[in-house]
């Protein structure tokens, strides 16, 4: 009869833990035999918004999983709303951070950014004005304000000590988010960003969309931006143009028809 000692039974333990170490290399490959899928996202352009004032980076919570589970790298700026050269430089700093082509993309007074931040620089393949000002060379946002009727939110603007503009609490959902829930509309009012007023008096001399081909989206029910202004600067600047009822903000409203033209303009750019 055999006898189990403590040394023989640890020698045994041994054996058999080699074993399974062997028969599992066996079944399964190493990390040097085995190959990653690529990503989407590799052959595709990068994504970079640009939100406008009032907002930050989260105004695009809703468009940024869409375009991720499509496969491509996005990235939301985070501007100062300090000065238009400040928020300029800022993103240009995000663009220049990007491997590959880009498309970049533009709400509101983000228009005005992308306008200055993306001219000249040939990895931008496309820009998505998102019912954005478009402006021409030395034009500030007050001067393309009043080429049409003013819009309702003039009245509800109002400035802090330090000449920082918002929106009245009390006047947000009516007139820059009259189709979001009002709970949603409550929280973006209590987290708005301020602009200084000075941007809106601010311009480029560089001009993006002179050269770079441009999509944009108009808001019909825009009480922020007066749609027939919208209509003017995407004509001029012969974008393709697509036209949603929608308030000031389609990318909480109406994500997947924002989506959809970032993503047209993405794939004819590849």
């Amino acid at each position: 009869m055999m006898v189990f000692t403590w040394k023989k039974v640890q020698k045994l333990l041994l054996w058999l833990f080699a074993l399974s170490v062997v028969v599992g290399i066996s079944m399964h490959p190493t990390p040097a035999t085995s190959k990653e899928l690529p990503q989407a996202s590799n052959s595709k352009p990068a994504i970079v918004l640009v939100h406008g004032a009032f907002a930050d980076g989260t105004s695009w919570q809703h468009v940024i999983p869409l375009l991720e589970q499509d496969g491509y790298r996005v990235t939301a700026v985070q501007i100062p709303l300090t000065s238009l050269a400040d928020d300029v430089a800022t993103t240009k700093r995000v663009i220049n951070n990007q491997k590959g082509s880009v498309v970049v993309v533009g709400h509101s007074y983000g228009g005005n950014v992308i306008t200055g931040a993306a001219a000249g620089n040939p990895q931008v393949k496309a820009l998505v004005y998102v019912n954005a000002f478009a402006p021409d060379v030395g034009e500030k946002t007050s001067d393309l304000n009043k080429r049409y009727a003013a819009p309702p939110i003039s009245t509800a603007i109002v400035s802090d000590t330090g000449n920082f503009l918002y929106i009245d609490r009390g006047k947000f959902h009516e007139f820059f988010a009259q189709d979001v829930s009002k709970a949603e509309a409550r929280l973006m009012a209590a987290t708005q960003k301020p602009i200084a007023s000075a941007a809106f008096e601010q311009s480029v001399n560089e001009i993006a969309w002179k050269t770079i081909p441009s999509w944009f989206i108009v808001t019909q029910s825009d009480r922020a931006i007066n749609p027939e202004l919208q209509r003017f600067m995407a004509k001029r600047i012969n974008a393709k143009t697509t036209e949603v009822n929608s308030s000031h903000v389609p990318f909480i409203s109406h994500p997947k028809e924002v989506t959809k033209v970032i993503e047209a303009a993405s794939t004819a750019v590849k």
